[in-house]
């Protein structure tokens, strides 16, 4: 009798979705990428009882877009080499190892290729409150898609969680981000949101440019954003060496 995969279930709840939900988001997800699927409420329960070992590839990919991890530290049971998988029918795909699973292949891009791994955050904000400005700094996860990046902070990087979704087209990368920011922090857990517009560098290793978004009393703020390359992996044990504050 398999584990039940707590691991999927915690991060579904810290989503606040029912299960109802967290399959919709899958089916949208899905349709975002290129990649339809049949994501119900069911195979949620399948998967969070461990009656489901692992997902088919074309749920590991909806699993990351909508929750912004890579399916390694989503609580699926590692699979031996050529051991089918199942899917939501009680069935089994054809191939398809599960390591397969852990940096799926990209869509390839036009300019740069992939952009997956473990990038350093930074943006510069002035605060009117206090008369000065501050930097903000996360340790971010970036999943990629197709044309589409998932970026998610790691949660020991930075008191505030950040997260954006982006699109690249070429060397210019644009999208939206949002902030929540510490409870007992100058903020006061405060959610900020806004756009970001990011060129990448010729070597793929920098991506810079410009933040917009909304103060307190809804005047619009601008200032600098970059991303730094830091580590090509997204495995476990990469992402908990850069689960900490930056240097």
């Amino acid at each position: 009798m398999n584990a039940p995969n707590t691991a999927l279930r915690a991060v579904r709840t810290g989503m606040r979705m029912s299960q109802d939900d967290f399959a919709r988001a899958l089916q949208a997800a899905g349709l975002r990428v290129g990649e339809p699927n049949d994501a119900n409420k069911r195979l949620v329960q399948r998967w969070e009882s461990g009656a489901i070992a692992a997902p088919r590839p074309v749920y590991a990919r909806a699993l990351e877009v909508v929750t912004g991890l890579p399916i390694s530290l989503l609580g699926f049971a590692a699979i031996p080499e050529g051991q089918a998988v199942d899917d939501q029918r009680g069935g089994h795909d054809l191939t398809s190892p599960l390591s397969s699973l852990a940096t799926p292949t990209p869509k390839p891009l036009a300019v740069h290729g992939s952009h997956e791994g473990v990038w350093l955050s930074r943006y510069q904000y002035h605060s009117s409150g206090r008369g000065d400005s501050f930097a903000g700094q996360h340790f971010v996860v970036v999943l990629q898609h197709g044309d589409r990046l998932t970026v998610r902070s790691l949660p020991g990087s930075a008191a505030s969680s950040l997260s954006l979704d982006l699109t690249v087209d070429g060397a210019v990368v644009t999208g939206t981000w949002v902030e929540q920011t510490d409870p007992i922090g100058y903020y006061r857990g405060a959610r900020y949101h806004g756009a970001i517009q990011l060129l990448v560098e010729p070597t793929g290793r920098r991506m810079a440019g410009k933040w917009v978004g909304f103060g307190k009393d809804m005047d619009v703020n601008t200032g600098p954003w970059e991303l730094t390359f830091r580590d090509a992996s997204t495995s476990k044990a990469t992402l908990d060496q850069y689960n900490r504050l930056p240097e």
